[in-house]
């Protein structure tokens, strides 16, 4: 089921306009999430409000919002006086200017989003601002106002549609001075450069986040399945650490070395997709019924066995659960 647009209304480059939807270009729905459960009961924890002072509950509509200007003094903003303020939308995305994409620091991205066409009208609009702004090569700056705040956004051509990508004011940025003051200044020889480059040459690729597997993710979803079926779970030993360098320009050699021996490896193995798992040994599995550990080895055999030669999308389990608190 495609996911609900985060906002509709329109999209404007001067006179042209056309009406759009924003919908969320990330998710985080398909990670592992946990509930907090008590340890005795196995039930889950249930959060209350409370007065931090009386310890009683506060009813919903007793709570209001305080600004901290001292220690336990607030200036009471009432939900009334937040709604005078807030900024009316105009439901639409006012393009105000095109600047090239190497001029927006990348600290300034917050989140991607999918712009299309909303509706069966005013795709023949949405293509000319589309294609007006892959031919200049640039990205266009508009403002949008979501729950009640101005954003800045940033527009440019993906495929058929448009990425918008909502951007931090100025104030939201850190600047780097402070972290990097006590930096040391340290000079570097030419020896020292050209055997580094010759390791980043041979690392080099082209970027391909299929090749990149969340492997925190994937060793939960592992911890989870062994404890559904009933099987031991071990400790993993601690890493070994490689210890301080103490001849940099030894670690460089040792370091190219080691890199050449494994290019060929990577070279066979360069173009090839990484193997998807078999479908079922990522999904959730169901709890096993009986038998305990050795009908767990036996069904997990199976699924192994069982599975088709292509390998499927993993299947999550159905029944999932919003995070607590």
């Amino acid at each position: 089921m495609a996911p609900r647009a985060n906002w509709k209304g329109f999209l404007r480059l001067s006179l042209v306009t056309c009406p759009v939807a924003l919908y969320p270009a990330t998710s985080d729905t398909e990670k592992v999430s946990f509930n907090q459960i008590n340890r005795k009961t196995g039930h889950r924890i249930k959060y209350a409000k409370v007065d931090a002072e009386t310890g009683e509950e506060v009813a919903n509509d007793d709570i209001m919002k305080g600004y901290k200007i001292d220690t336990d003094t607030y200036i009471e903003v009432s939900k009334d006086e937040l709604e005078d303020i807030a900024l009316e939308s105009t439901r639409t995305i006012e393009i105000d200017e095109f600047v090239p994409r190497s001029d927006i620091d990348g600290r300034y991205l917050i989140r991607p989003y999918y712009l299309v066409p909303d509706g069966k009208v005013g795709h023949d609009a949405f293509a000319v601002i589309r294609e007006t702004i892959r031919s200049m090569n640039k990205v266009a700056i508009g403002r949008v106002v979501l729950t009640n705040r101005e954003h800045i956004i940033a527009l440019e051509p993906l495929d058929k549609g448009l990425m918008g990508t909502l951007l931090r004011y100025p104030y939201e940025v850190r600047s780097e001075t402070e972290y990097f003051d006590d930096i040391q200044d340290v000079k570097i020889t030419k020896d020292m450069l050209d055997l580094a480059r010759h390791i980043v040459e041979q690392k080099s690729a082209s970027f391909d986040p299929e090749q990149f597997e969340d492997r925190y993710e994937q060793a939960l979803i592992d911890l989870i399945n062994k404890k559904r079926n009933g099987l031991s779970t071990t400790a993993k030993a601690a890493p070994k650490t490689a210890g301080n360098v103490i001849n940099l320009m030894d670690a460089l050699k040792r370091s190219l070395a080691s890199e050449k021996q494994a290019a060929p490896a990577a070279a066979k193995n360069k173009g090839k997709k990484p193997k998807k798992a078999a479908a079922g040994q990522r999904e959730m599995l169901l709890p096993i019924s009986g038998g305990g550990k050795r009908a767990a080895k036996e069904t997990a055999k199976e699924t192994v066995k069982e599975a088709p030669k292509k390998a499927e999308k993993p299947v999550r389990s159905a029944a999932r659960t919003k995070k607590a608190g």
